[in-house]
């Protein structure tokens, strides 16, 4: 992998006599009080400003202000007209646009295209102060204000539609955002090193219309490349038969090779690659390749060739071997370098120490942000995930190579945390990022991570090339909870469990120290089928991280309950998976409080399933097999219905289907029966409701997550002699309360 400039070694901006601002100025009054008579860099959000490391707006902010620019904020802009976005006058090199923390249109809608009735990045909760595709529309409006001021185009909404991508909610494949925005550069994944070296390049006069070579950007290209060698991406995979073709997929040790297939005498089926045979290019490199993806025109077309470039980008995703790829939209070449180089250690210090203010923007007086009230005590330890679940975008976002903040640093930032943020009660709310329990786990071997096209390191199992030792993080953990004034070190984020249990010393750790009577872990399904669609590991790892967390639990004298959550109507999941899935549920006790439905997310490899039927994990053909979708409302609602089969308000619907099944075996008051055959009247409806509650506590431990929470079974007869374990947990928690109440008797006595 080639080296990348490090990010503290620019020179810096002429504007860096007036040094870091306590926060990023909103408003012209802000902009006097700092001297400034012009902003060099405006940055335009949907969320609103919070001056935090977890929001994208403060850390590209504070990154450009520590290169000398002054930076101001244009946060949730009334985008109706031009007006807010002129606010703090003409930015001296450019607008950035993000739409913010989340894609707008996944903020605004559910999994069911319903309007949400609140938005976690809005003061006091509310909904509606961001457009639908709020950086298509931030950046048109921009450009209204000021025609000749670039536009730099970033954030996840950007990062997830940077090339023809499905649409869920108007249910078609859109053109890139790029051409829709009139943006003039768009800026994908975590995009530090781009905006400096654009920010650098623009101030020095350089035009936007020439920056063309930084990686993790792409740009809209009216003209023929010069010296890139093209190839078609369908001669990779081609939907259909082979010929001979150069293929830049099957050596990927060579750098200086490409390959030339070659039939080796007749094979069985015509619609497979054919044996190959390894020649010299002798104009060929990899990095002046560049693979053509099928045009806009045809993959909205062609759901077929839509799953084939969506194969083919996953494929392009390793910053150590990745080529460039370019798709054209009618005359247009939407061209797409290389993903970003992965910042070091030290510049993930560097980006995570600058001078945050660590709350909101004073401008929202006493109002509630509440995705700020969830973080606030949080700190990220890395990024990256090299987990490749197919539903998720964090490997399209943050890349599969996992990047680390040093121990020092996040030692700092807890000391920090300690010593200045209002509210403070001693407990730090989460140590981790995109997983909890990644941090400074990586290939055992560099090269071979450069080489390397697998989608996963832990799919379908773990690699042998994987380094799966937990020791630092334990050691980070250790180190945190002895800080003074730091009462609880919790762990909130995702929990890989397969990758955990390599580490029993590191279950221990957690279980022992860092579970708060609740742990949120996310098997999804329990059906082998449709966890090879998600590529998440079979339920087997779930039951030995399950064993490993209730011995460890056990012996630490505590009463703690594993919290798994699941989704319904995900590509590839039948009917008679979900009932198998209830009946799981069932078995081992759980009752799902919230549900969680498959939601297509823009880029997504299994909304490429979902839209095209086809499975881009393999091979994409015409005759390839297709995978089972389920997109009717009513099979969702059936799906979820499967997941919450405790509800009565199911059960007429949940009888019809598993008579329509041939299972209506599961249908009665047994043991072993899924649901009872009597319908309750409305009177016994609600006792049942009132009987089954949720436990009290179970919904602190879910709070500010849209992920499923189970709780355990209530209101049925016990499992064991030993009762129901949420009475159990009631009685020990007023017997510690006794104790206490009798220690302070005491203390007050000996005064």
């Amino acid at each position: 992998m080639q080296a990348a400039k490090p990010l503290f070694d620019y020179p810096k901006y002429w504007a860096e006599c007036f040094g870091p601002a306590p926060f990023l100025p909103m408003s012209r009054e802000e902009m006097d009080q700092l001297g400034w008579d012009s902003c060099d860099v405006i940055i335009v959000t949907g969320d609103a400003y919070v001056d935090h490391p977890s929001f994208g707006m403060a850390i590209i902010g504070r990154l450009l202000e520590a290169q000398g620019f002054r930076v101001g904020i244009i946060a949730q802009p009334d985008w109706r007209s031009k007006d807010d976005f002129m606010k703090l006058g003409e930015p001296n090199l450019f607008f950035g646009v993000a739409a913010g923390n989340m894609d707008s249109m996944i903020n605004r809608y559910t999994a069911d295209r319903k309007i949400r009735s609140d938005d976690a990045y809005t003061p006091g909760g509310l909904a509606g102060k961001r457009p639908d595709r709020a950086s298509l529309v931030y950046s048109q409006r921009c450009k209204e204000a000021y025609s000749h001021v670039p536009v730099v185009l970033g954030g996840i909404e950007a990062s997830l539609r940077r090339i023809a991508h499905y649409d869920y909610w108007q249910d078609k494949v859109r053109r890139s955002i790029l051409m829709d925005a009139t943006a003039d550069i768009l800026l994908y994944g975590n995009a530090e090193r781009a905006v400096v070296e654009i920010a650098q390049r623009l101030s020095a006069g350089e035009p936007i219309a020439q920056v063309t070579d930084i990686r993790g950007t792409a740009f809209i290209r009216r003209d023929p490349a010069e010296g890139w060698f093209e190839i078609d991406s369908t001669r990779i995979d081609r939907p259909g038969h082979i010929d001979k073709i150069i293929n830049p997929y099957v050596n990927t040790q060579d750098m200086e090779a490409c390959a030339i297939e070659q039939a080796r005498g007749p094979v069985d089926d015509p619609n497979e690659p054919r044996v190959v045979q390894l020649l010299p290019h002798p104009k060929l490199t990899r990095e002046r390749t560049v693979i053509r993806l099928p045009a806009f025109e045809k993959v909205r077309n062609d759901s077929v060739l839509y799953a084939h470039a969506n194969r083919v980008l996953h494929l392009e995703t390793n910053p150590g071997n990745a080529r460039a790829l370019v798709q054209r939209h009618d005359t247009l070449d939407i061209w797409l370098n290389p993903p970003p180089i992965p910042m070091t250690t030290e510049e993930m210090d560097y980006v995570f120490g600058l001078p945050y203010a660590r709350v909101p923007h004073p401008a929202y007086g006493k109002e509630k942000i509440p995705a700020y009230d969830m973080i606030r005590f949080s700190v990220n330890i890395m990024r990256g995930c090299f987990g490749g679940c197919t539903f998720c975008s964090i490997t399209e976002h943050e890349g599969r190579i996992i990047q680390n903040r040093s121990q020092d640093s996040i030692i700092r930032e807890i000391e920090e945390i300690r010593d200045k943020v209002p509210g403070f009660t001693g407990v730090i709310s989460d140590l981790g990022g995109p997983t909890a329990n990644m941090y400074r786990i990586a290939c055992k071997d560099p090269e071979i991570e450069r080489h390397c096209r697998k989608p996963s390191c832990v799919y379908p199992g773990i690699c042998e090339n994987l380094n799966t030792d937990h020791s630092a993080l334990i050691q980070l953990y250790r180190t945190a909870r002895e800080l003074p004034g730091v009462k609880k070190i919790l762990i909130a984020s995702g929990l890989r469990y397969d990758l955990a249990v390599e580490s029993p010393e590191y279950v221990r750790e957690l279980v022992t120290h860092h579970v708060g009577g609740y742990l949120k872990i996310a098997p999804e399904h329990t059906e082998e089928g449709v966890l090879a669609k998600m590529m998440k590991p079979g339920i087997g790892s779930y039951d030995r991280f399950k064993r490993m967390f209730e011995k460890y639990s056990k012996e630490a004298g505590k009463e703690q309950y594993l919290i798994p959550y699941f989704i319904a109507a995900h590509p590839g999941t039948t009917d008679e998976d979900m009932m198998n899935l209830a009946l799981w549920l069932k078995g081992n006790g759980f009752r799902a409080d919230q549900v969680q439905a498959f939601y297509p997310s823009p880029m997504a490899t299994a909304t490429a399933m979902y839209h095209s039927g086809k499975n881009p994990l393999r091979k994409v053909t015409y005759k390839s097999d297709g995978v089972t979708i389920v997109k009717s409302e009513q099979q969702r609602k059936l799906h979820k219905a499967f997941l919450r089969y405790h509800d009565p308000k199911n059960w007429p619907m949940l009888r019809e289907a598993l008579t329509a099944m041939g299972r209506a075996d599961l249908i009665g008051n047994g043991k072993h029966q899924l649901i009872p055959s009597h319908q309750p009247n409305v009177d016994e409806y609600r006792s049942a409701r009132r009987k089954n509650s949720t436990p009290a506590g179970s919904k602190k431990a879910g709070a500010g997550k849209t992920k499923p929470l189970l709780t355990q079974h209530t209101g049925l007869p016990p499992r064991s002699q030993d009762g129901n374990p949420w009475d159990k947990r009631e009685k020990a928690k007023a017997a510690a309360e006794a104790r206490r109440n009798a220690e302070k008797g005491k203390g007050r006595k000996g005064r």
